[in-house]
């Protein structure tokens, strides 16, 4: 089983091409995503921000720059479906044949806000007819029985596994969920449900239009060759990398990606940074990932073998320990001061690596307290549409012996979001004058 912070997306590829666009329905839910194209096709940060503060507040611009600028932005295809509070669209990358479906419902609210949003990128071969959004009540009750089965098997909490049961079987006894014929609109709700009794922000319900493959947790050779494909158009998630006033070195990753295919870019950043007096990692916009990235980053740190965390797997009762590795390629940063950058976006392995870092009095975090994810998710396949992302494992820091999970990190020196930068620069400088 590989262990994953990241929360998961299925995506897939497909083919297609248009030339002209047609008109956006003049509805509330014409409107939003007339407004999300215009803020995702400009790539600029603040407008996707703004989008997102106004019409999706529980979600963020997170990673949409990036994703921007390796499809070049969307072209509208086709409007599929348009109701005045749901619309469906068809649309095709600019830099790539890539076809997708976009998905927005919004509540009847006065502005309205969208509910429930998807982007669901076409298969070889597919078209929108092949998608299926529909459910039955078979369907529902399967779904509920699979994903409660998997967290019984193993949620890291046995106790609250069952709690979660409870709670969704008095709901689905009073018939909460008979009325839901959307497969999107399911597992949300029904996600929204068990994190509602958990608490735990990486436990997940999601449903592809598409059949999912029998075996999810075996990577096909084609799977692999897309996500090395994908993590080349995001550059590992690796945004900026610079040398501030003062020899201060500045890097901007958003995502701790697979070392398998992104420690070339993760070394060429840490090399380029080999000489500076004192190093800022920015988090704020860092989602996590693999813990094996984690300890990759982190052994540029460190000069001697160094514990960073262990993940205690309840399903037989085994623990991994990470630790800094024996070798990285390049100079490391022994002993130069390290600022970590946080915001309440920061989240599970980014948090991860801030948590063991402060732990270990390794580096100085400046910001917002991060999210409060520590619980690494395994995906399980339910039925053909749908899946489950079930927390099944903690992490046990050697030091403090406990986690992050729902307090998040608290920064060394809090500020917004917005003045971590300025703030950690003032700290380098002041802390590399007085040497």
């Amino acid at each position: 089983m590989k262990v994953l912070y990241r929360s998961f997306l299925i995506l897939v590829l497909g083919l297609a091409s248009v030339w002209a666009q047609p008109t956006i329905p003049d509805t509330p839910a014409g409107r939003t995503f007339k407004a999300f194209l215009e803020a995702f096709n400009s790539g600029d940060r603040g407008l996707l921000e703004a989008y997102f503060h106004k019409y999706e507040p529980r979600k963020s611009g997170q990673g949409f720059v990036q994703f921007r600028d390796a499809t070049g932005g969307f072209e509208l295809i086709e409007i599929v479906k348009s109701a005045r509070l749901h619309l469906q669209v068809l649309v095709k990358a600019r830099y790539s044949e890539m076809k997708a479906v976009m998905k927005f419902d919004l509540n009847d609210a006065e502005p309205a806000e969208v509910t429930g949003s998807a982007l669901i990128v076409l298969p070889p071969g597919a078209s929108v007819a092949d998608l299926n959004f529909e459910i039955d009540a078979v369907t529902r009750a399967k779904v509920i029985d699979g994903a409660i089965a998997n967290l019984n098997e193993f949620y890291v909490y046995p106790e609250t596994a069952k709690k979660m049961e409870d709670a969704v079987r008095a709901k689905q006894k009073r018939g909460e969920y008979d009325s839901v014929t959307d497969g999107d609109a399911f597992a949300s709700m029904l996600a929204k449900d068990l994190q509602e009794v958990s608490h735990d922000k990486h436990l997940r319900v999601n449903f592809s239009p598409t059949k999912l493959p029998e075996r999810i947790e075996v990577q096909s050779p084609e799977a692999a060759a897309q996500y090395r494909k994908q993590m080349e158009g995001l550059n590992c998630g690796f945004e900026k990398v610079e040398i501030l006033s003062g020899n201060v070195g500045y890097l901007k990753f958003n995502m701790f990606a697979d070392p398998d295919v992104c420690a070339p870019t993760a070394i060429a950043a840490m090399n380029f940074l080999g000489n500076v007096s004192a190093i800022i990692v920015d988090l704020r916009e860092n989602g996590g990932g693999d813990p094996k990235m984690v300890a990759f980053i982190s052994t540029y740190l460190f000069s001697e073998p160094t514990h960073l965390n262990d993940l205690w797997e309840r399903k037989g009762d085994k623990t991994q320990q990470y630790w800094t590795l024996p070798y990285v390629p390049g100079k490391r940063l022994d002993g130069k001061p390290v600022y970590v950058l946080t915001s309440k976006r920061t989240f599970s392995g980014a948090e991860g690596f801030a948590y063991n870092l402060k732990n270990l009095k390794r580096a100085t975090i400046v910001g917002e307290t991060t999210g409060g994810g520590a619980h690494p998710v395994s995906p399980h396949r339910i039925d053909d549409h749908f899946i489950i992302g079930v927390p099944f494992a903690r992490a046990i820091n050697p030091i403090s012996k406990t986690n992050w999970e729902g307090t998040g990190v608290d920064p060394d020196v809090k500020v917004t979001a917005a003045e971590a930068l300025a703030t950690a620069q003032k700290l380098a400088g002041e802390k590399l004058a007085s040497k």
